[in-house]
This record gives C-alpha cells, sequence and structure tokens, in this order.
C-alpha cells in the first residue's frame, strides 16, 4: 500500500485487525473448485493514495440488489450478514491456501504477478483500489478473464474509521461500481485498508452484498524487507487455510514479484493447492 510507512499507528491497527478473533460462520466459505491449481499437487514434504481519478460514483449510486431472478447462478448469493469480524482464515477448504494481493491494479507489478500466477495455472485474489482499477481497466479485465476473484479495497485507501458513514459508503460504493462495470460483476469481498474495521464498514459491507476479508499471514512486502524475507514468512506461515497478504501496487513492488516467483512453486510441491474462496 503507498507509504504506509508513513501512516501512524500502523502496527496499532494491525494488531487491531488480528484482534478481533477467530473467523465467524467458516461454513459459508469453500474453495472455489474452478481457482484449484490444475497441477498434481506433490504429496507433502515431512491503495494506493492519490488525488481522485476523474470517475467518482455519488455516495448512494451502487446498491447491489442480491438474488435478482435474471442474475446468473454463480452471483445469486443471499445477502451477507453483518459480522463484527472479518473472514482471517478459511480452515474449510482442506489443504488449501488463499494468496491475496491489494492496492492494485499497477500497469507496472500485476502484468508479472498475473504471468506468475497464470505460469503455474492457480488463482488469487485481487483486492483493488477503485481509482487505480478506473485508470487500469485493461488490467482488471486481464485479472477477471485469468479467473482471478477481484475484491473492494476502497477508492483511496483512506483509514476508514476516521471516516464517516456517508464517507465510507463513498470509498466502497463507487469501488463496486466501477468493478461491476468494467468486469460484468460486483465483487462479492472486501478488505479495510490498513486492516482497520468497524461498525461502518461491517454494516456498508454486507449492504453492498460484499464479505469482509482480513488475512492470516501478512508478508509486510511494502516494507521492501527483501526477496529472501518475504519468501521465509509465506514458507513459515503456510498451513491448511491460510490467507496471505501482499501488494502489487503502492510502491516498489519488485520484491513482491520476485518472492511470488520463488516461493509458489515451493508451496504447490509441498502439496498445498492455491485456491479462491467461493461463497455459497
Amino acid at each position: 500500500m503507498k507509504n504506509d510507512q508513513r501512516m501512524p499507528g500502523r502496527r496499532t491497527l494491525l494488531r487491531l485487525a488480528a484482534g478481533l478473533g477467530a473467523v465467524a460462520a467458516v461454513r459459508m466459505i469453500a474453495a472455489d473448485p474452478a481457482g484449484e491449481s490444475l497441477r498434481t499437487p506433490a504429496p507433502p514434504s515431512a491503495g494506493a493514495a492519490g488525488p481522485p481519478s476523474a470517475f467518482r460514483a455519488g455516495p448512494d449510486a451502487y446498491r447491489l440488489q442480491p438474488m435478482t431472478a435474471g442474475a446468473p447462478s454463480r452471483f445469486r448469493s443471499a445477502a451477507p450478514p453483518v459480522r463484527t469480524r472479518p473472514f482471517e482464515a478459511l480452515p474449510e477448504i482442506g489443504q488449501a491456501m488463499v494468496l491475496t494481493f491489494d492496492d492494485g491494479p499497477d500497469p507496472l507489478y500485476t502484468p508479472h504477478v498475473l504471468a506468475t500466477l497464470r505460469e503455474h495455472e492457480v488463482r488469487a485474489m485481487f483486492f483493488v483500489c477503485g481509482e487505480m482499477a478506473n485508470d487500469n481497466q485493461d488490467l482488471v479485465r486481464a485479472i477477471a478473464d485469468d479467473g482471478h476473484t477481484i475484491g473492494n479495497h476502497s477508492w483511496t485507501h483512506p483509514l476508514v474509521t476516521k471516516l464517516s458513514r456517508a464517507g465510507v459508503r463513498d470509498e466502497l460504493g463507487p469501488t463496486s461500481e466501477v468493478i461491476d462495470r468494467i468486469t460484468g460483476a460486483p465483487p462479492l469481498w472486501y478488505r479495510a485498508p490498513y486492516g482497520a474495521w468497524n461498525r461502518n464498514s461491517f454494516e456498508i459491507g454486507a449492504d453492498l452484498g460484499m464479505e469482509p476479508m482480513a488475512w492470516t499471514v501478512d508478508t509486510l512486502d511494502w516494507t521492501e524487507p527483501g526477496v529472501g524475507t518475504i519468501v521465509r514468512r509465506v514458507r513459515e506461515g503456510a498451513a491448511p487455510g491460510v490467507v496471505v497478504l501482499s501488494h502489487d501496487a503502492g510502491g516498489d513492488r519488485s520484491q513482491s514479484v520476485a518472492a511470488l516467483r520463488r516461493y509458489l512453486p515451493g508451496l504447490l510441491d509441498e502439496g498445498y493447492r492455491i485456491t479462491v474462496p467461493q461463497r455459497r
């Protein structure tokens, strides 16, 4: 995320996200069969901040209408309940992990992430910022065309806990609008910038038809700690149901790109499926 190191109290916010506790109602989540690795797994061994883009819908312009009769069946998900905690892990997906990338899409780094995922025939989740999506619509389409899950990461990557209720809606609503307009499908997942959640974000996210997704393993790749460190954090945190947080935008993400090329083959060789969650 852009200039995360400049955000005061980031560690406090991350602790807040972690302190939100265990996953709620995990039975409504399953691995997406289409999102599993197409490889035969081996047996296990032993936001980007900035000025707003030109497009900006009004705060009340977007409302997801779930279970619309004419909608394709995969988009007829029932409106989610209002959560008090985000999903941090998905234990019911079996010997699988979820890779997530925040703050994009970025024309410099996202294509490399997509190429690596495509090479290994796996799918991931991309939590995009509305202004980045609006400015890089071809990349959003490429993400969708490759079968990845696109989530809502707000429009400008603000600290939503400091926004009014209208401000939160103004960040989430237009982002869902632009994703829907580009891909033809609304996002079913969202992630709060900096992992900072509050009642308004849970309620408005649910009103827009989205479930909140946090993470289990934070690579802290935004600090540019070195490729080896990022790889080590992913490998040490690997476990069934783990959700890994990385970034494909918001700064120099060359280390994130290089690290993915190293740890992804290793995870697959250890028998992990890399998949995306499916709401049911």
